[in-house]
């Protein structure tokens, strides 16, 4: 389980990274332990205002079939931005691109490992026979 959240975190962090080198509007002021900071609290404000974000914009969510939430998360990597000094994001469209930049690196970077920890699986169920 700790091993899991650890991965998640590290995850988010590299797709911060990725979207800070992509985009010339984000910026990152700092090293590795900066970027693990910056995905904590990224990961602390889309855990607990997300749900409460998208439950009270339901009804924009379900006219545009979802594309709201693009505009959700933008808002929350904003408001990211105004809790940290060390992440600087230059307006709102460069919130909007570097979260969806963010939403696609964590997914593939998820999917791409998704067949380590099945194989893990399968070592310590063999193991426990």
């Amino acid at each position: 389980m700790l091993r899991w959240v650890l991965v998640k975190w590290a995850v988010l962090a590299v797709a911060i990274a990725f979207t800070a080198w992509l985009f010339p509007g984000i910026d990152v002021d700092g090293g590795v332990l900066t970027l693990l900071g910056i995905a904590a609290v990224f990961a602390v404000v889309n855990a607990v205002l997300g749900p409460i974000a998208r439950l009270l914009t339901f009804p924009l969510l379900a006219i545009t079939l979802g594309l709201f939430s693009l505009v959700i998360n933008a808002v929350l990597f904003l408001l990211t931005d105004a809790l940290l000094d060390d992440l600087d994001v230059d307006g709102f469209l460069a919130a909007l691109g570097g979260s969806v930049v963010i939403s696609v690196v964590v997914v593939t970077l998820e999917l791409a490992m998704r067949p380590l920890a099945r194989a893990r699986q399968r070592r310590l169920r063999t193991a426990a026979i």
